[in-house]
């Protein structure tokens, strides 16, 4: 048995793990090119899944065994009740709900080389009140994962004070591409926090500019600005964690890709669940590269794998 599945029979919550952002509608959709101006192309639709960033994420953890407080809203209406559902037939439950007002949902097209593009309709997942967040119960030594898409609505302010307010905890954050949409104020809030960041590729380019650096650079730059670590995926290529003076990259596992969608929420996941087991960022990193390999391999982005899958596909690697 190698390391990594060695590693995998360890995968046990030593640390409290809260989720907090949105779960919404995925219509997924096949596209032979994006749309342009005035046209009127054919889709294929592929299905309507849930999703949203912290939904996957929810899932992700659930199927490693990690349990995990989700703070999702859930509405009431079309969407809200396919989400509740969905949510009930996976043993997944939220903290909150919303009295009025539906979820939101998201166009996604698939081209042919499984790039994905969404149309997102915002809902009660970015409607966040305070005492929703009253309601939670986050002891010290938690992992909380934000998602930079409540980050970036108007819900931002309020959901960084609540963070400000939480003590001894780690936060973890995925800005994704809105992570150029948050004010600079905000932004230094919550850096204040020192979370752990997660950036594709191309978000770590938004980021460097924001920085005024090169994204070469950014690691170490991102140190001295924030002393916050960094991890930034490059898909195929595995991906680059920075923290404090250490610094690694770790390999991608082979993956045939399907679709991306869920890819970062996934890998997100996978990290957020090795780090609940106490493992290091580095190996932390590795168990999301093998969750994100996963479910790039397949349709649509609550297709996580449980640790037993992981233990049987990566057994001879």
């Amino acid at each position: 048995m190698n390391s990594f599945a060695q590693r995998l029979e360890t995968l046990h919550a030593t640390r409290p793990v809260t989720v907090l952002g949105a779960a919404v509608i995925d219509v997924i959709a096949d596209a032979y090119a994006l749309p342009w101006r005035g046209c009127d192309i054919e889709l294929k639709q592929q299905g309507v899944n849930i999703g949203g960033c912290a939904l996957n994420i929810a899932i992700a953890l659930k199927r490693l065994g990690i349990a995990a407080q989700n703070a999702l809203p859930v509405g009431h209406g079309v969407w809200a009740d396919i989400i509740r559902n969905a949510m009930a037939k996976q043993d997944l439950h939220s903290a909150v709900e919303a009295e009025t007002g539906d979820n939101g949902w998201c166009l996604a097209l698939v081209e042919p080389d499984g790039e994905r593009t969404f149309m997102s309709f915002s809902g009660v997942e970015n409607q966040w009140q305070q005492r929703w967040l009253d309601a939670l119960h986050v002891p010290q030594n938690s992992l909380v994962y934000l998602s930079g898409y409540q980050l970036a609505s108007p819900c931002g302010e309020l959901l960084t004070g609540w963070l400000e307010g939480l003590r001894d905890v780690t936060a973890f954050i995925d800005f994704g591409p809105r992570i150029a949409d948050i004010p600079d104020a905000l932004m230094a809030r919550i850096m204040a926090c020192r979370p752990i960041v997660s950036l594709n590729r191309q978000e770590a380019q938004l980021a460097a500019e924001r920085l005024g650096v090169e994204v070469e650079t950014l690691g170490a730059q991102w140190q001295q600005r924030y002393g916050a670590a960094l991890i930034v995926r490059h898909d195929k290529d595995g991906a680059t964690w920075y923290d404090g003076d250490a610094s690694g990259v770790i390999p991608a596992f082979p993956a045939t890709v399907v679709d991306t969608i869920g890819a970062g929420d996934s890998h997100a996941g996978g990290t957020l669940a090795g780090l609940a087991a106490g493992w290091s960022l580095a190996d932390a990193v590795q168990l999301g590269n093998a969750v994100a390999a996963w479910v790039v391999s397949h349709r649509g982005g609550d297709c996580a794998p449980t640790r037993e899958a992981l233990l049987l596909a990566h057994k001879d690697v």
